[in-house]
């Protein structure tokens, strides 16, 4: 193993599962007792306990690579009152030091060894979600055809968790939710205890299922619930519930009299295909312009209007359509600004982007600028750039300790604080900001002016490489 990690020491894995009551040897007390994890990377177990096998070291820059990893970090380093713990930590999950990790409600376990090879024995408790909190988790999900289909399909959306708590149940840990137990003797938060927190955050890369384990319920037995609870609900919408009221009219029209009609009912006509591209702006030539009106611009704004609503049937033709909440229109909630930009970003023609350069108070380099921004990341993007709701003083603490963890060694750049939230590698023309959300930006020095260089990352050092042009 690399950085001289070597064998387990005092305690190895063998000692891990002789245990007994100690957690390791034992089953779920609940009725499920099969394999559940199928091909999402734990060993067999019962539904209650779910083991995965260590993992090599972490290459590259990055930590955790999909959204529930990146928002198990978040959480774990806005929570955490130790930030040094949580540093060292990042270096020991970092370097493959975390051994074999078994996950049961409640507790992840694992052996952490530290350079010398001593193996510790670190526990990570997590509290449990009550009955009623769980009770409100399944009606949430049951109540949304997006999260039951997809939950039922064995995916996890991010947008699960906002709407989670919306219901009252926290899944991603809050200050005093982890509980550190280590057999080097702390008594809280230490480096073993912290890799085995950073490294569930890749574990849940494999199968965010493993969150609502560690909260308390197994794959098999929240799938069953899940299924149990829609059935009820859809029978209980025909006969008027359960609770014994007044039986509803049924909608729509008997089976009988659909089977009967069968024969008589022409057939459904064929969908309308889509268009494979807008049609063609009407000419609005005249010999002299409207009062006020560039039949120029107008043409433009028609052809805008047409381009977003192909994008907008094409979406509600999708399979996907239903399943994953959006905005009714690609530019609703935007300013005045934003939209300018967004349709300077269509590269409109000469005369058009002199009148919104004009418009947003801009000029012709800064609204060039702003485009690059806009075609990199959007609203969020051109507010980085602008500066427009900059990170407050927490986004900046874990900024600030992310620029700490990022890199190691030789490899840590020279930065220099260039403002809130910004901060300049030192002798090249490179930059990182942050955002408001906590992303960062990379940006890069063009003709004495700071560009957008790419999207955003989930950690500084990925972001500071596309900045460099160190991405490939």
């Amino acid at each position: 193993m690399n950085d001289g990690y070597g064998a387990y020491g005092r305690y190895d894995e063998q000692d891990m599962h002789d245990e007994g009551d100690d957690g390791f040897s034992g089953h779920d007390e609940g009725e499920d007792t099969a394999d559940t994890n199928g091909t999402n990377g734990g060993s067999g177990g019962p539904d209650g306990e779910r083991t995965f096998a260590a993992m090599p070291p972490v290459s590259g820059r990055g930590f955790a690579g999909t959204w529930w990893g990146q928002a198990w970090l978040s959480a774990l380093e806005g929570t955490a009152l130790d930030s040094e713990q949580l540093t060292r930590g990042r270096r020991i999950a970092r370097s493959g030091a975390v051994g074999a990790v078994s996950v049961r409600p409640g507790r992840i376990t694992a052996v952490v060894r530290d350079r010398d090879g001593t193996g510790h024995r670190a526990d990570v408790l997590l509290t449990e979600l009550t009955e009623p909190a769980w009770e409100r988790f399944l009606d949430m999900a049951v109540d949304s055809a997006g999260h039951i289909a997809a939950l039922l399909d064995r995916e996890m959306p991010p947008h699960l968790v906002e709407d989670a708590a919306t219901a009252g149940v926290d899944l991603l840990p809050g200050i005093g939710d982890l509980e550190p137990e280590c057999g080097c003797g702390a008594w809280d938060l230490c480096p073993h205890t912290a890799a085995l927190a950073y490294q569930l955050a890749r574990l849940l890369d494999r199968d965010p299922w493993v969150l609502l384990l560690v909260r308390g319920r197994g794959e098999r037995r929240l799938l069953r619930e899940l299924q149990e609870r829609s059935a009820a609900r859809a029978a209980g919408a025909v006969e008027g519930g359960a609770g014994g009221g007044v039986p509803q009219e049924p909608r729509g029209v008997p089976a009988d009299r659909v089977y009967a009609a069968a024969g008589s009912l022409p057939p459904l006509p064929a969908p309308v295909p889509v268009p494979g591209a807008p049609g063609p702006v009407p000419v609005l030539d005249a010999e002299a312009d409207p009062a006020g009106i560039d039949p120029r611009a107008l043409g433009f704004l028609a052809g805008d209007a047409a381009a977003r609503a192909r994008r907008m049937l094409l979406a509600a033709l999708s399979p996907e359509h239903g399943r994953r909440p959006g905005p009714a229109s690609p530019v609703g909630g935007l300013t005045y600004d934003q939209d300018a930009v967004r349709l300077a970003a269509a590269a409109p023609g000469p005369a058009v982007l002199a009148r919104l350069a004009a418009g947003t108070g801009r000029q012709r380099a800064g609204l060039e600028t702003a485009v690059r921004a806009w075609r990199a990341g959007g609203a969020d993007a051109l507010a980085v750039l602008d500066g427009v709701g900059p990170p407050g003083p927490v986004v900046l603490d874990r900024a600030a300790a992310a620029l700490e963890s990022a890199w190691e060694g030789t490899e840590r750049p020279r930065l220099r604080a260039a403002g809130a939230g910004r901060w300049t590698v030192v002798g090249r023309d490179a930059q990182l900001r942050v955002g408001a959300d906590g992303r960062w930006w990379p940006f890069h020095r063009e003709a004495g002016r700071w560009v957008p260089s790419g999207p955003c990352a989930g950690d500084p050092a990925a972001a500071l490489a596309e900045a460099l042009g160190e991405t490939g």
